[in-house]
């Protein structure tokens, strides 16, 4: 095999791979599925002192109970900030706070919205998908153009395709793994 950087080129690709699944496992992560997860805040951002700031940059979150969080900001001072940053975010819950900490209880979830919760984990499973097929696509271009370019034979460019292929499926299968623990976590009652 003439390509000297084949194996980098496949590091790089299997890199590329894991960083998608990272994405899926991190997109889940802040999906609420029945339960309290202190991970939803990551995404509101308050006001403090004209910065834009992630609660658990400012606060103690912990989750006492399976349906409740429960917020401690550091600085007191920010407890109306932070109630307003979670009532202009799509969490669907209200705040209540005695002026020191601030609870987010949340309520069961019905039947309707854990089938709409499954499927927006179905979409970012597929986005995945679509995202490692692009990955797919771009490490196969550079192994065609190097055949092209006489750096790989017929038979290796086969190899390496079956490869690539190997890699993709392994990944599919590890997305719709994650999936499905997902959906059961969200159907679960």
């Amino acid at each position: 095999m003439q390509l000297e950087n084949f194996d980098e080129i496949m590091l790089n690709f299997e890199d590329g791979l894991n960083k998608k699944i990272d994405r899926l496992k991190y997109e889940y992560s802040i999906i609420r599925a029945g339960r309290a997860n202190a991970k939803i805040l990551e995404k509101v951002l308050v006001n403090y002192y004209g910065t834009m700031t992630p609660i658990t940059q400012m606060a103690n979150v912990s989750v006492p109970e399976a349906r409740m969080i429960l917020i401690s900001p550091w600085d007191i001072s920010t407890v109306k900030e932070i109630n307003k940053a979670i009532l202009g975010s799509d969490l669907g819950v209200t705040p209540t706070d005695d002026g020191r900490v601030i609870r987010l209880v949340f309520p069961s979830l019905t039947e309707e919205k854990r089938k709409e919760i499954v499927k927006e984990v179905k979409k970012i499973c597929e986005e995945t998908k679509i995202g490692i097929r692009n990955e797919r696509k771009d490490v196969l271009e550079i192994f065609k153009n190097a055949e092209k370019d006489k750096k790989l034979t017929k038979d290796e460019l086969e190899s390496a395709n079956n490869d690539v292929q190997k890699l993709v499926d392994k990944f599919n299968d590890l997305s719709d793994s994650l999936c499905s623990q997902k959906e059961k976590e969200v159907m679960e009652v």
